[in-house]
């Protein structure tokens, strides 16, 4: 796999639709994870991340505007624990339960599958960010259609062991725009790590395509301390 450049990666694609990255920053103290979220429809745009615990949720900018709350407002990260849980959608919750009750990642996603917004069937992807004693370890998963066939659900989790400084992974739901939108194919891609919270934050928005982008959010978890940094951005103020 050759590494890729994030910045390339998100200013070449329109709509990637949304994303997790999941990676160590460059100094080698922190885990990094970032998620965004785009939109093509109004209902989709008519959004904001807050907080809500040691996670956040997405919220109605105009709760007057809002149609279709499905699929669209969920809570993207929750804390549980030495995990931290990132998601595209409601499974958030179904990892977060089963976990819970004894079951590992992988285990609790077996009982979803992908989007039913047919014909695009949008990806479930979900990461997990595991920190303990000083060590540290993540996975990524993708539940999606087979090539577009409802009838199958394709099941993916990759684990990455004691991560490397300045390194990390990016999945999306959509390798491009398009109608239907064409679901993300292969691993998730190897890129850098650069930068502080504040400079990693910046080359993530700034690269988003100004259009589509609605919400981006990114931490950084010193490994030691488990001090978290959390930042922010909506393009709706």
């Amino acid at each position: 796999m050759v590494k890729a450049n994030i910045a390339t990666l998100l200013n070449t694609n329109a709509y990637p639709g949304r994303g997790i990255i999941i990676g160590r920053s460059r100094d080698g103290k922190s885990a990094v994870t970032a998620y965004f979220i785009m939109g093509r429809s109004a209902n989709s745009r008519n959004r904001v991340f807050v907080t809500e615990g040691e996670g956040i949720r997405t919220q109605a900018f105009d709760p007057s505007k809002l149609e279709d709350p499905s699929l669209i407002i969920y809570a993207p990260v929750r804390v549980l624990g030495d995990s931290t849980i990132v998601t595209n959608g409601d499974q958030t919750d179904t990892v977060y339960d089963n976990m819970k009750d004894g079951m590992t990642f992988e285990e609790s996603l077996r009982c979803r599958k992908y989007e039913p917004d047919g014909p695009n069937f949008t990806p479930r992807i979900s990461g997990i960010m595991n920190i303990k004693d000083g060590s540290y370890d993540y996975a990524m998963s993708i539940l999606k259609s087979d090539n577009g066939d409802p009838d199958c659900c394709n099941r993916y989790t990759f684990t990455y062991d004691n991560p490397k400084a300045g390194e990390g992974r990016f999945i999306h739901t959509y390798m491009q725009d398009g109608n239907p939108l064409p679901s993300f194919e292969g691993e998730p891609e190897w890129i850098d790590i650069e930068g502080d919270i504040d400079e990693f934050t910046s080359m993530l928005w700034d690269n988003l395509n100004e259009e589509n982008k609605v919400s981006l959010f990114v931490r950084f978890i010193n490994i030691a301390t488990k001090e978290t940094e959390t930042r922010i951005v909506n393009k709706n103020n």
